[in-house]
């Protein structure tokens, strides 16, 4: 036989394709072509595969060889395909009958001696090939517990080229994946520890609840920081779905921890003000990786020193912001990461960042305009929830511990309140009211009286607000109303609403 076909997975971004590997092996000068738009990884798996065979004993077959990758018109990247290969190859010269892979996807990458090395993006390939039918599928031995994760998928894992050998002609049985261990509890940051601050404990339970972005403003010490680092801890644990999508995420940017179970807690993402644009929003050769803004998808994207970033990477974010997600087009193609996050800006009120008043302040107004002015108009309009936090006073920082609630108690109200917008919103397809369009809160039933948004349409003719923050003022007086228990939001809700939407005094 000169022909043979084993299945693999090709990923571009998180979505996962079944692709075919063909070896065709015919008489003439030996070569090996490699046809099926691969990148620079995969035309090097002639040389890779070629030594894994020879150094795992077996033979290498001396003909032309054409190995083919269909879909063609769908770009493949990186090493998983491998393994693939070399079986593919071995079954094409006849060395290995291959019946036993028939229906059966196989993924890794080869050393040169013949090791299979795990490969990133394991868990949304996996999940790919279930929802294309298969049931079988064989992963390096380090991928194992990533993939086992996908119900409906029996999973086998092999670690060296010579145990899928023995498999294929003798029937040698693969390794079995390990046995789940339950997911360790880490502890975090407690909101108990942030001492006073009764405005930015609020806003933050709100923006929490709601799904809201959150600009704290404040002097240095104020706790800007400590707050935005237990937002985290106020969010619920991640759904199935949600949990798949997050994990999806994280193993095609070979972030996974050891053992391959779901990341059930919200990810948070803090990078340094000297992030550039692509570690933001994605980016690399050949086919961009995910960035920060989707590491921190379903979780918290904290930008510290907000001021400091680079404007093209503040900019970048706008778009992601509006819709959730980010499309990223490249020469070796193009590909959609979601990106649906928490912002929280943290900025001190001017680069000297001393307290205000002429024996301490070293800057002008225009100086401070200017600095706080790096976070552009249309940047803040996307910013549900704007704050600004005064420092620290003495008699609170003194407080007994006992003044302050956990994490755990304002935990419980973000949760029941989440809860009821996801009810109420489940015929849109939302869970949180900040991913419920604008229209539809300004149409029956959900649109507010007129007593009620009163204050707020003067805002809107006066020009101080903007359509966009019209509509983020209607959907955090929604969940302002969600965390009291109550159905319909009523003028206080809508007053709070603007409060924590323009910083003014509460």
């Amino acid at each position: 036989m000169s022909y043979a076909k084993v299945l693999c997975v090709g990923l571009v971004g998180v979505t996962g394709h079944l692709v075919e590997v063909e070896a065709d092996l015919a008489a003439g000068l030996p070569a090996v072509v490699i046809s099926g738009l691969p990148d620079t990884a995969l035309h090097e798996a002639r040389d890779r595969v070629r030594a894994a065979v020879v150094n795992s004993g077996q033979r290498w077959p001396n003909r032309r060889i054409t190995l083919n990758l269909l879909p063609a018109a769908l770009p493949k990247f990186g090493s998983a395909f491998d393994l693939a290969i070399a079986a593919a190859l071995l079954g094409g010269s006849g060395e290995l009958p291959l019946l036993p892979l028939e229906g059966v996807v196989v993924l890794g990458e080869l050393g040169l001696d013949g090791t299979v090395r795990p490969v990133r993006g394991v868990l949304p390939m996996v999940a790919a090939a279930a929802q294309a039918g298969v049931e079988r599928v064989i992963v390096p031995i380090g991928n194992a517990a990533e993939a086992a994760v996908i119900p409906g998928v029996r999973v086998r894992a092999v670690d060296h080229l010579h145990r899928l050998v023995a498999f294929v002609r003798d029937g040698t049985p693969l390794i079995e994946p390990p046995a789940a261990t339950p997911t360790p509890v880490v502890g975090g940051p407690d909101l108990a520890e942030v001492a006073g601050q009764q405005v930015g404990r609020r806003a933050l339970e709100v923006a929490a609840a709601g799904g809201h972005h959150i600009a704290l403003l404040g002097p240095p010490g104020a706790g800007k920081t400590m707050l935005a680092e237990r937002l985290p801890s106020l969010l619920p644990e991640l759904d199935d779905e949600a949990a798949l999508e997050v994990t999806a995420l994280h193993s095609v940017a070979g972030l996974l921890p050891p053992g391959g179970r779901l990341l059930r807690r919200p990810p948070f993402q803090a990078p340094h003000h000297t992030a550039t644009v692509p570690s933001l929003v994605g980016g690399g050769s050949g086919l961009a990786r995910p960035g920060a803004v989707s590491l921190a998808h379903r979780g918290v994207l904290f930008l510290d020193e907000a001021p400091e970033f680079s404007k093209g990477a503040l900019e970048a974010l706008r778009q992601p912001l509006e819709h959730g997600r980010i499309q990223l087009s490249r020469t070796g193609g193009g590909t959609v990461y979601p990106a649906r996050t928490q912002l929280v800006l943290a900025a001190n009120p001017c680069p000297c960042a001393k307290p205000a008043g002429d024996s301490h302040c070293e800057c002008s107004a225009l100086v401070r305009r200017r600095y706080l002015g790096r976070l552009s108009g249309p940047l803040l309009d996307r910013i549900d929830v704007q704050v600004r936090l005064m420092p620290v006073r003495a008699a609170e920082l003194m407080a007994p511990d006992g003044d302050v609630e956990p994490s755990a108690t304002v935990a419980a109200r973000v949760a029941a309140a989440r809860q009821a917008a996801a009810t109420r919103w489940a015929g849109l397809g939302r869970r949180l009211n900040a991913e419920v369009d604008g229209p539809h809160l300004r149409r029956p039933p959900w649109r507010l009286p007129a007593r009620v948004t009163a204050e707020l349409r003067g805002r809107l003719d006066s020009g101080s607000l903007s359509a966009r923050g019209f509509d983020r003022v209607i959907r955090m007086a929604w969940t302002i109303t969600d965390l009291d228990g109550r159905d319909r939001p009523d003028r206080d809700d809508v007053r709070e609403a603007i409060q924590l939407r323009t910083g003014e005094a509460m």
